[in-house]
């Protein structure tokens, strides 16, 4: 049952604190990358034997298996996914931003180039489960910052095949090519390349411990989003709202997996007592219930901050969570309250999952607290800056002193008569 609290009875800081990699994690995932990068394809197909239980002839999806997808999922879903697509792209083409030149000087040009990341690797979770919304969002963001190659990856099943859902999904976003491989084994063939997968410059998509080891390893050789933990939620709810839908909607993450969090803060006790009979009643319906039930035992609260919705803001903006709804009648009036949150939900009509598939902001969100300092998956997160800067020989001179006495200040007295050389006299 869910645990309810007083606030101030547990630490904020400590609500969605948890180390969820191990020091086993850790090596095994530093042997998979370091025997991908001895043995390339080689290694991809013993570990798909061994962890997908799949035996694969080929490691990339060929055009015939994605024609056959698109066949077999129903022209209904294909035409959801299209619309979700839609929404995603409108959304995000917002977020395209220009380069710019500073000329107002006589003799100088300064400015910056953006310019798109040239090979970006996608992972996508797979095997038994299928996310073509993971796939939306991901890629779409970087066809629409103009990247030449979008490469994806996701587990097979034991037949060696990928959910035709998720191949439909990477047609209709424009993935470039497509591989059968995961886990940490999958981001370690990114990184470094195998005698089938390309080497990539950036690494983007959730997973499991073992995926987000392996790209903390491998950042460095490649860029990477973020590190992802396990989803969670913070509804912020007020007395009016319905416990059935408050309920629902903290379910909606509690069955991602058991390490999944979901954590109500309301004014009204009464409100943390009706959810918590609620939770109790729909757990038992859910097909994911077992998943549910552990979630919600472990790691499931409910914080009563008494008749103080403005404390409850302040609580949220704390803990600083992956998804924020904002269940009361007038949510845009606490919008600009708002300081730390991956994607917020306005409204008692606005459940999570809407952003988790339809409306258009990204799903990929920053776990653990870590909205306090970055931000979802944007086209920024595919594309690159250059600066660059032209002086001519009269602005350089007029500046060559100054550059001078500066390089001397930091005893880099080089750097100054790199400056100063080209107006001495021969």
């Amino acid at each position: 049952m869910i645990k309810i609290y007083n606030y101030g009875e547990v630490p904020n800081s400590e609500i969605f604190a948890r180390d969820n990699i191990s020091a086993n994690v850790e090596d095994i995932v530093a042997d998979i990358i370091s025997e991908v990068r001895r043995n390339g394809d080689e290694a991809l197909f013993a570990y798909s034997r061994k962890f997908d239980r799949a035996e694969l002839t080929a490691l990339e999806v060929t055009k015939s298996e994605i024609d056959d997808a698109m066949s077999a999922v129903e022209p209904e879903f294909i035409s959801i996914m299209k619309e979700a697509a839609d929404n995603i792209r409108a959304f995000h083409e917002k977020q395209v931003r220009s380069g710019f030149i500073i000329n107002d000087k006589d003799g100088i040009v300064t400015g910056q180039k953006i310019m798109p990341i040239e090979k970006v690797g996608l992972y996508v979770p797979g095997g038994t489960a299928a996310y073509p919304s993971t796939v939306l969002m991901d890629s779409i963001p970087a066809k629409i910052a103009g990247c030449p190659e979008i490469v994806m990856v996701t587990p097979p099943g034991q037949d060696g095949k990928v959910n035709p859902v998720i191949l439909a999904a990477a047609v209709i976003a424009g993935v470039d090519r497509i591989f059968k491989i995961g886990g940490a084994q999958a981001v370690a063939a990114l990184a470094y390349g195998t005698q089938s997968v390309p080497k990539v410059d950036k690494i983007v998509g959730p997973g499991n411990a073992f995926v987000a080891e392996a790209k903390k390893q491998v950042f460095g050789i490649v860029a990477i989003d973020m590190i992802a933990g396990p989803s969670e939620i913070l509804v912020v709810a007020d007395s009016t709202c319905n416990p059935k839908f408050v309920a629902a909607d903290l379910l909606s993450q509690a069955e991602h997996d058991k390490m999944a969090s979901a954590v109500l803060v309301t004014d009204s006790r009464a409100l943390a007592q009706a959810v918590s009979d609620e939770i109790e009643i729909q757990i038992p319906l859910l097909p994911r219930g077992e998943i549910a039930r552990a979630s919600i035992d472990n790691n499931g609260k409910i914080i009563v901050a008494e008749n103080n919705l403005l404390l409850a803001i302040d609580i949220a903006n704390e803990i600083a969570p992956e998804h924020l709804e904002i269940c009361v009648d007038n949510p845009f009036d606490y919008l600009d309250k708002i300081k730390h949150a991956g994607s917020i939900f306005m409204g008692k009509n606005c459940p999570e999952a809407l952003g988790d598939y339809f409306a258009g902001p990204n799903h990929t969100l920053p776990t653990s607290g870590t909205a306090r300092f970055s931000s979802p998956l944007s086209v920024d997160d595919f594309v690159k800056k250059s600066q660059f800067t032209y002086y001519s020989s009269d602005a350089l001179e007029k500046a060559a002193e100054k550059i001078s006495c500066f390089a001397n200040k930091e005893g880099l007295s080089a750097h100054g008569k790199s400056a100063t050389v080209r107006f001495e006299e021969e």
